[in-house]
């Protein structure tokens, strides 16, 4: 996650301490996003020194503890610039782990696929329930309105997703119910094969030891 190009966006407006840029970072992008690590941003803050981009100075202060004001470099501003301007392009690949869990439940049958399906589908409603209710609380704030609907459309399109599965999934679901009954078909004759080539272990043995009698 670029945070430090986010750090340096809100440096971008004046120099600022910590704890400072803390509380701007999680009023402008809102709930949705979750809060920052102080110790994290700590981290964050002193890579942007050491690489060039943000400067720090030490402040002395006669009524509270000292603090470190940090301002954003020429240098700062132009990879802020550079990164602000230039498009996200994802790399990582799709990775969501409800397509293993659908994996799975696949592979377990089509009663498994359907309750999962089901159960996705209510978690789902009740993201979009929570989604709509903060929309309805921070949409006067346009960045975190923003975030928002991001989310919303988002979980709308995974609900999409897991109605389509059940129909989309059903051979996959059926072919391992398939399977199943006929492994469980083959477990079931290995009982009778052993026993029949004990018989035969058996005849074999009483046979080879006749002729010993006979001579």
């Amino acid at each position: 996650m670029p945070l430090h190009h986010a750090v340096m966006a809100l440096l971008a407006d004046g120099p600022s301490h910590g704890y400072e840029l803390k509380g701007r970072f999680e009023e402008a992008i809102g709930p949705q996003w979750g809060g920052l690590n102080i110790g994290h941003l700590y981290q964050v803050l002193d890579r942007l020194v050491r690489d060039g981009h943000v400067t720090r100075v030490h402040v002395a202060q006669s009524d509270r503890p000292d603090k470190n004001a940090y301002q954003l470099t020429g240098q700062g501003q132009d990879e802020l610039r550079e990164w602000a301007t230039s498009p996200w392009v994802r790399t990582s690949g799709f990775r969501d782990e409800l397509f293993l869990k659908l994996l799975g439940a696949a592979r377990l049958g089509p009663p498994a696929l359907a309750e999962l399906v089901a159960a996705q589908r209510q978690a789902y409603l009740a993201d979009i329930a929570a989604l709509t209710r903060l929309r309805r609380e921070r949409g006067e704030e346009p960045l975190v309105a923003l975030l928002i609907d991001a989310a919303l459309a988002h979980t709308k399109a995974d609900l999409a997703t897991v109605d389509s599965a059940e129909a989309r999934l059903a051979d996959v679901a059926n072919a391992a119910v398939m399977s199943g009954a006929e492994c469980a078909s083959m477990d079931a004759m290995e009982p009778s094969r052993n026993t029949s080539g004990a018989s035969a272990v058996s005849a074999g043995g009483s046979t080879s030891s006749n002729p010993g009698v006979s001579r």
